[in-house]
């Protein structure tokens, strides 16, 4: 004896908008997993990431009769995702925001404040530091520290292979098969890398960018750009939100300044203010290891300890810099990859990218993003270390991942969320090249 649902009651539902029908089923039907075909799905969906809802408003009657139900399907994470664009030398890196927005934006905010009085600025407009955001650029700070420190000691377990005659790198026992070399005599080695010993820089982009004293002083001009220290970028952005290093000191005001002009400003006076005290730290800064000191993991559940823990990090000072980029601005050039931190870049004349020569060497500044801070060195990614080697036919089934996360990945580290897409870990890989021709 079959049973039939018969009165079901249902919100949200619009019988306009209706892509197919739902025929009444049996309660044997209903439980039948093999009915969930009967929609046009493979069986590979289930206990996939995939999430279907009904959205229905109204009430429906399930009889005999044929009646409509919207399905709706909402994938929340890919199953596989292509890696940001990569740019050549002869383009231009695109606005973060469109010129076009910047503009009106700029209209608008003259429209609004036209016959009002002028606000004070804030920090760190007015010059001073913003004192919620120093504890923050202090864990900024020691996570790159634990970072290198750690990748350190990894590198003695995981293998990275380093080209040595262009920057790609790859992790793992030995180098991809891949003919992308791009380096100088690239057409007698027909495309392919000879595969050496890495170093810590070819893992960690060495960024580096000018040391400030006064980040609302003077712009750096061409004849003083050998005078003045470089530091790298994170560190430069970490001193600008607080943290006191005594090689690099930076002048930290306890007055806002008074604005003259656009450009135009003087120090408040601070004579009347009584001596400030030294106050140590809130976070003791961490050095990094010397060469002798660094150590490979003694076991195996180190390994793994020790890969969360860079992991951790790694993640820490992405999300702290990009959170001290929202107050304290960061200038990238279009055509290269010179950074500055500061609220305007720099005059030196060092910008050698596409079409220089009419720019005289200047830079083209424009706000940066994470990515032109901390630019990740992507690598392919093995999906199976001890298994057999990446064969060049199945590349388009491999993914991509940063190179300080295949590291983690290949020490025991469980891979982050939203690494999954790129490094297409859901995705099968066909055994043998006769099988990616069978693939649709």
């Amino acid at each position: 004896m079959s049973i039939t649902y018969s009165a079901i009651s249902f919100s949200g539902f619009s019988p306009k908008s209706v892509p197919f029908a739902i025929h009444s089923v049996t309660r044997r039907q209903f439980l039948n997993p093999n009915t969930f075909y009967r929609f046009g799905f493979s069986p590979s969906l289930q206990g996939s990431s995939i999430e279907f809802s009904l959205q229905l408003n109204s009430r429906v009657v399930l009889s005999k009769e044929r009646r409509s139900l919207p399905l709706v399907v909402r994938n929340d994470r890919p199953q596989n995702e292509d890696l940001p664009k990569q740019y050549t030398r002869r383009e231009k890196k695109p606005f973060p925001v469109p010129i076009v927005d910047l503009r009106r934006a700029a209209r608008e905010r003259v429209k609004n404040n036209k016959d009002k009085p002028k606000r004070p600025l804030p920090p760190p407009k007015n010059g001073m530091v913003v004192k919620s955001l120093v504890p923050l650029a202090y864990k900024v700070y020691n996570a790159r520290i634990r970072l290198i420190n750690n990748l350190h000691r990894l590198m003695k377990v995981v293998r990275v292979n380093a080209c040595g005659w262009c920057n790609e790198i790859h992790v793992g026992p030995y180098g991809h098969p891949f003919k992308s070399c791009k380096g100088p005599n690239t057409s007698q080695r027909k495309g392919l890398h000879e595969w050496t010993n890495s170093v810590i820089e070819d893992v960690i982009v060495p960024l580096e960018a000018y040391h400030l004293f006064d980040r609302l002083g003077k712009r750096i001009r061409h004849d003083e750009r050998f005078s003045i220290p470089r530091v790298p970028a994170v560190v430069e952005l970490c001193i600008q939100g607080g943290v006191e290093i005594p090689e690099f000191p930076a002048k930290r005001r306890r007055k806002p300044i008074i604005r003259i002009g656009k450009s135009e400003f003087v120090d408040a006076d601070e004579t009347e203010l009584p001596d400030p005290e030294p106050q140590p730290p809130p976070v003791p800064l961490l050095t990094e290891l010397p060469v002798s000191e660094i150590t490979p993991p003694s076991s195996e559940e180190e390994t793994v300890s020790l890969a969360e823990e860079t992991l951790q990090a790694w993640e820490e000072m992405r999300a702290g810099a990009k959170k001290l980029m929202r107050m304290y601005r960061v200038r990238v050039c279009g055509y290269c990859p010179e950074v500055h931190v500061g609220p305007t870049g720099h005059k030196a004349q060092n910008c050698g990218a596409f079409k220089h020569q009419q720019r005289n060497g200047q830079h083209g500044w424009q706000s940066a993003v994470l990515d032109d801070l901390i630019p990740p060195r992507y690598v392919w990614h093995v999906p199976d270390v001890n298994g057999p080697p990446m064969q060049r036919e199945l590349r388009s089934f491999y993914g991509q991942a940063p190179a300080v996360v295949e590291i983690c990945a290949q020490a025991g580290a469980v891979v982050p969320e939203h690494y999954r897409a790129t490094m297409r870990l859901e995705v099968g890989i066909p055994s043998s090249v006769k099988e990616a021709e069978m693939v649709v």
